[in-house]
């Protein structure tokens, strides 16, 4: 079975009040629907991260790094967590996806991961 990262994304808010609420208000929502991926042997790794303020971005240039403070773009929307999630299918898991609380005030971007298997048949002239 394949596996598909979705990519959690939220509005990029102030430390407004109501919507720190709101999202502290989901977490059973988001406990109950780890666990039922967990028990349905769908779950392979899941986690939130710290907010774009830590990120930093790394490019090559010349043979020197350069490090830049913050995330590669501005958006409207920041990524706020991930899942990673073994399916039958696209299909199943855009179900999933749906099921994500982001989904009803951010967005999911359902990905499938390429099968490292695939790139090392690839790279051997295998494929």
């Amino acid at each position: 079975m394949p596996d598909y990262m979705l990519l959690l994304y939220r509005p990029e808010t102030g430390d407004d009040e109501r919507r720190e609420h709101d999202r502290w208000a989901e977490l059973p929502l988001w406990a109950e629907l780890t666990e039922s991926l967990r028990q349905a042997g769908l779950l392979v790794a899941h986690g939130p991260l710290h907010p774009v303020a830590a990120a930093t971005t790394v490019r090559v240039r010349d043979g020197e790094a350069e490090l830049t403070d913050g995330p590669f773009a501005t958006t409207k929307e920041v990524l706020a967590g991930y899942y990673v999630l073994r399916c039958a299918d696209l299909d199943e898991a855009l179900r999933h996806a749906a099921r994500m609380p982001t989904a009803r005030h951010g967005s999911v971007e359902v990905r499938p991961i390429v099968d490292p298997a695939r790139l090392t048949a690839i790279g051997e002239g295998r494929a």
